[in-house]
């Protein structure tokens, strides 16, 4: 199973290329349906033309919900990055680029949007400025299509490229360690306890018990759903809604991790790699204080 999310800046049209894809609106929330903006992460999902079956995060483009496109972005195989004809790439299309390559998403597929409302030449020249753009990233030479969500223009020729560029990308690797980061926890009524997220390694089933850290809460999978369909068991890279017993959603939260009981310790300190982006605007340096986000995690902490 793959996983393919959105990048982009705000009103580029991500949403509305997945609605018209997928048949579903991504946008949940009461606020985004008023606003006509993306504010937390959306879910969809769609079957190729090789019937191979795909789910969908779309992220919000607005600066200031960063942190939830970070959180959307992680586990995802290939990146559908959004960018509006009308307007060539802008701030965001750069910093979601950025955080595409610091998280090494394997592939990627660029959508030209809003090209019904641009002539040929136009849109060449956005193209050639697109092509700048991703020159030098993990993004470099991906195909581009041209789209339009309202005439319905490209939108099989997108499919096809995903299709194509999902054939090259390897599939996850099985480790046997179960580890789901969860991005919502809610309460549906008559079911209980849910959380959703995306499996990132080995196999989930009905019935195991369950562990989430950080804080060992501990409870026991009551049942699975895929795609709104129920499942007796998941695999790597599935998006998933489980249901749970013996614990209630007000005790879990985003940047929780969903695994076995014992397979994970939470830590206080950390080593890391680090790989400054060129957009980086001030130093890193001894005692800064920093933001950690890992998978749907968001800590506070200090470098030493």
């Amino acid at each position: 199973m793959y996983v393919i999310g959105t990048a982009g800046h705000v009103d580029h049209g991500k949403s509305a290329l997945v609605r018209v894809l997928t048949g579903i609106d991504p946008d949940r929330l009461r606020e985004e349906k008023e606003r006509g903006l993306t504010i937390d992460l959306g879910f969809a999902w769609l079957t190729l033309p090789s019937g191979r079956e795909v789910s969908i995060v779309d992220v919000p483009g607005h600066e200031r919900f960063i942190k939830n496109m970070l959180a959307g972005a992680g586990g995802v195989d290939l990146a559908l990055l959004v960018v509006a004809a009308d307007e060539g790439p802008m701030p965001q299309t750069r910093e979601h680029l950025a955080i595409l390559d610091l998280l090494d998403v394997p592939a990627g597929v660029v959508a030209l949007t809003k090209c019904d409302l641009v002539d040929e030449e136009y849109a060449a020249l956005v193209e050639a400025e697109v092509d700048d753009v991703l020159s030098g990233s993990r993004l470099a030479g991906a195909p581009r299509v041209r789209v339009s969500a309202l005439s319905g223009e490209g939108l099989a020729a997108l499919l096809a490229a995903i299709d194509a560029a999902l054939d090259a990308t390897p599939p996850k690797r099985n480790l046997g360690r179960p580890r789901l980061p969860i991005d919502r926890a809610f309460t549906a009524q008559g079911f209980g306890a849910v959380v959703t997220g995306t499996l990132i390694d080995g196999g989930l089933e009905v019935g195991q018990e369950v562990e989430f850290q950080p804080g060992g809460l501990r409870a026991r999978i009551r049942g699975l759903q895929r795609h709104r369909s129920k499942v007796q068991r998941l695999e790597p890279g599935t998006r998933a809604a489980v249901n749970l017993s013996g614990i209630r959603a007000e005790d879990l939260r985003r940047g929780m991790v969903l695994s076995l009981p014992g397979s994970l310790r939470p830590v206080t300190a950390v080593d890391v790699l680090l790989r400054a982006p060129t957009m980086l605007t001030h130093p890193l340096a001894h005692d800064s204080g920093v933001t950690f986000l890992s998978a749907t995690s968001e800590s506070e902490g200090k470098v030493r």
